[in-house]
């Protein structure tokens, strides 16, 4: 089995990150039974910079017959961050359904959180987003631009279909870890959107009657992810509050540099997409001490989603090895001094 992967590396530490995983996923893929084939796009900042597009006009035609896609990072100092969103990483969750995006939070062994009291194994959330509307569906505009009487217009949207397929796929993962799911809303603030989420979620829960679920709005949700994350397991949530918070889950658990996350079409008609969180990174670009872990672990998310267990837990059981072992090389972000490139040869070590 062959799997044709779309490599776009991106901005900043992109590259850098991305070149590191590669062959650490050919190697697991080559021990478990399979091949990946890629084809790199060198689509981006750069590329708007020049030619005034993050990517052609085609860009989704060109990626639509991958079986998934690997991105690296988006964004430039020198170009507005809405300019690079919409202009790669939007397009391409909304283009291709990608309504999921699925991020864990776990505070691995050997892992110092910034919160006292907590030790490996003590934190493991997973954040269900929805991923393709809410506050993110870029509806609206602006009025009489540079006079007083300027006004600007932002629509969040949300939808029957995409809200419970997203609350949906929490519970099922609910039913298979600890069976409690927190919904986090503004609904006291938001009583058109945010109540028709909290609607849907009472409509689904019927069904998972062994689901307990905790309803918390996102300021409390926010405040109680640092005052008491032990105590959350999956979290349903919209577009931007998963943004939020998934940030907040990746300090509390260690780094941004740990974070990983998955873009998926639920209905598999387009390839899904995996990514680090963490963002180009521009202050440290070209210095060679990215840390390349969330980006192998964003691979194991990709090869799990695939269909390929085995070699999605031969990744992740690698990098919590790693940062398990006290000797093992740590970039910065982590406390050490070690590169990406040793990093990334002490995982291959240690596959």
């Amino acid at each position: 089995m062959t799997y044709d992967i779309a490599l776009i590396p991106g901005d900043g530490i992109g590259p850098t990150v991305v070149d590191a995983a590669l062959p650490l996923l050919d190697d697991v893929a080559a021990t478990h039974g399979f091949d990946i084939d890629t084809t790199r796009y060198d689509w981006g900042t750069e590329r708007y910079l020049e030619e005034g597009a993050m990517m052609p006009d085609d860009g989704l035609d060109a990626l639509a017959d991958h079986d998934a896609i690997l991105l690296g990072a988006v964004g430039h100092p020198d170009v507005p961050d809405h300019v690079t969103l919409n202009g790669l990483l939007l397009p391409i969750r909304k283009g291709f359904d990608q309504s999921i995006c699925k991020r864990p939070a776990v505070l691995f062994d050997g892992v110092d959180s910034p919160l006292k009291g907590y030790s490996g194994g003590d934190i493991d959330i997973l954040v269900f987003r929805e991923n393709t509307e809410g506050e993110y569906a870029d509806i609206g505009g602006r009025e009489h631009v540079g006079f007083e009487n300027e006004v600007a217009v932002q629509s969040a949207v949300y939808t029957r279909r995409s809200t419970e397929r997203i609350v949906r796929a929490a519970f099922e993962a609910a039913t298979e870890r600890d069976g409690h799911l927190t919904n986090v809303t503004k609904s006291n603030a938001q009583a058109h959107g945010m109540v028709f989420w909290d609607d849907i979620v009472d409509e689904v829960s019927e069904e998972y009657p062994g689901v307990e679920v905790e309803r918390l709005l996102v300021d409390a949700a926010s405040m109680d992810m640092v005052r008491r994350p032990d105590e959350f397991d999956v979290v349903v949530c919209s577009n931007l509050f998963g943004d939020i918070l998934t940030d907040v889950g990746a300090i509390v658990t260690g780094s941004m540099g740990l974070a990983p996350s998955a873009n998926i079409d639920p209905g598999h008609d387009h390839p899904s997409m995996f990514e680090p969180v963490h963002g180009s990174a521009f202050d440290i670009m070209g210095e060679g001490v990215a840390n390349p872990l969330a980006t192998v672990l964003s691979g194991s998310l990709m090869f799990d989603t695939l269909g390929e267990a085995d070699a999605a837990a031969a990744l992740w059981d690698a990098v919590a090895a790693q940062l398990a072992d006290e000797s093992a090389p740590r970039t910065p972000d982590l406390g050490g001094d070690s590169t990406t490139d040793a990093v990334a040869a002490d995982l291959a070590d240690r596959l």
